[in-house]
C-alpha cells in the first residue's frame, strides 16, 4: 500500500495547480486520474500474481531413471500409538551365547618300549656307571678299563698303600681321601692292598688260586671279567691287627678281618663315604663269592647308605631292580 500512496502524491504534487484554475476541468480530471489510479493498481496485481508463478521443474540427468519421492505415509494418531504400545512391550530378545565345545585331545598312543638288545657278556663296556652289574655270571669285556684311574701312591702315605701301586677312580678319590683321614684321626690304621684290576691282571691272580686252591678258586677268587675290581671303583682294606687275631704271620686277608678295628669301623660307618660292602655274610648263594669283610665298592653317598639303612646289599638290589645287562 505504501507504493499506492506514493503514486497518489505524485499526481497530487503536479496537477493540483491546474485542477485548481478551472472548475470545469474537476469533473474531467476527477475522471482521468481514476483512471490512472486503476491502471496503477492492475500493475500492481500483475507483480504479484508474477512473483507467485511456481518454478520451472528440475530435469533429471540424461541417462538416469527418474527417482520418484513417495509422500510419507499417512498415520492415524489412534494406530500410531496402539502399535507404539505394542512395539513397547515386545520383549528383546538378546541371543545366548553359544558355548564353544572343549576340543577333544586324542590321545596319542604310546609308542610300546622296544627292549634294548643286550649282547654277549664278553664284549660288554659298561663307561661310567657307578651301579654296573659284576657277578660270576655277568662279566666284562677284556677291553674295558676305566678312563680316570689315579694312582693312590700320588695322594697317600706309604704307611697306607704298603707302597703297592694301586689305583682307583678318579671319582671315588676324595670320599676315600676323606674316610682315611678320619680313620685315621680316631686312632686307626688302615690299610689299601688293592684297587683297580686289569683284565690281564685278574686273569694272573685267578690262575694263582686256581693252582694253590683248585677246590676253593672259585670262591676266593673272580674269573679274568668277572670281578669288580676290573671297574676301577673297588677296594681291598687291610689291618695291622689281622695277623695277631689269626695267629699268622703276614696275613693280609682272612675273613676275621670283621673282628678288627678297622673291619668294625668300616662296616659301621664306609656308607657315609660312598661304599658298600659288596659280599656280606649269607649272601653267598646269590652273589657266588665267599663272605669278603675286607672288599667295599664305591656307589655314591645315596645308594651306599640306602643299601645300609635297608639292610640289604649291592647284588641283591642289581639282581632285582636292573635289567639283565648281557648274555653270559
Amino acid at each position: 500500500m505504501e507504493y499506492y500512496t506514493e503514486q497518489a502524491e505524485f499526481v497530487n504534487f503536479y496537477f493540483f495547480p491546474l485542477l485548481v484554475q478551472s472548475a470545469a476541468m474537476k469533473t474531467y480530471l476527477t475522471i482521468w486520474l481514476g483512471a490512472v489510479l486503476g491502471l496503477f493498481l492492475l500493475t500492481g496485481c500483475g507483480l504479484e500474481t508474477a512473483a507467485s508463478l511456481p518454478p520451472l521443474p528440475t530435469l533429471a540427468p540424461t541417462g538416469l531413471a527418474a527417482v520418484s519421492t513417495l509422500p510419507p505415509p499417512t498415520v492415524n494418531e489412534g494406530t500410531a500409538v496402539a502399535d507404539a504400545t505394542t512395539v513397547a512391550q515386545l520383549p528383546i530378545h538378546t541371543p545366548e551365547p553359544t558355548a564353544t565345545a572343549t576340543p577333544t585331545v586324542t590321545p596319542s598312543p604310546s609308542p610300546t618300549p622296544t627292549a634294548t638288545p643286550i649282547g654277549p657278556c664278553e664284549a660288554r663296556m659298561p663307561g661310567d656307571d657307578l651301579f654296573t652289574i659284576v657277578t660270576q655270571t655277568y662279566g666284562l669285556s677284556r677291553d674295558y678299563a676305566p678312563q680316570d684311574i689315579v694312582l693312590l701312591t700320588d695322594y697317600l702315605p706309604v704307611d697306607v698303600t704298603l707302597g703297592y701301586p694301586t689305583e682307583l677312580r678318579q671319582v671315588a678319590l676324595a670320599p676315600l681321601l676323606q674316610m682315611i683321614a678320619d680313620m685315621q684321626n680316631a686312632g686307626l690304621q688302615p690299610w689299601i692292598l688293592s684297587g683297580y684290576r686289569s683284565y690281564s691282571a685278574q686273569a694272573i691272580s685267578w690262575e694263582k688260586w686256581n693252582r694253590e686252591e683248585p677246590e676253593r678258586a672259585a670262591i676266593l677268587s673272580a674269573r679274568p671279567g668277572h670281578s669288580e675290581h676290573q671297574l676301577g671303583t673297588t677296594l681291598d682294606f687291610g689291618s695291622p691287627e689281622l695277623a695277631e687275631i689269626v695267629g699268622i704271620e703276614d696275613i693280609e686277608f682272612h675273613t676275621y678281618f670283621y673282628q678288627t678295628r678297622e673291619g668294625i669301623w668300616l662296616a659301621e660307618n664306609a656308607h657315609r663315604y660312598g661304599f658298600t660292602l659288596s659280599y656280606p655274610r649269607s649272601a653267598q648263594e646269590l652273589t657266588g663269592f665267599f663272605y669278603e669283610p675286607w672288599h667295599f665298592r664305591y656307589v655314591g653317598e645315596e645308594m651306599a647308605t640306602f643299601l645300609y639303612e635297608s639292610g640289604t646289599y649291592l647284588t641283591e638290589y642289581q639282581l632285582i631292580n636292573q635289567p639283565e645287562p648281557c648274555i653270559p
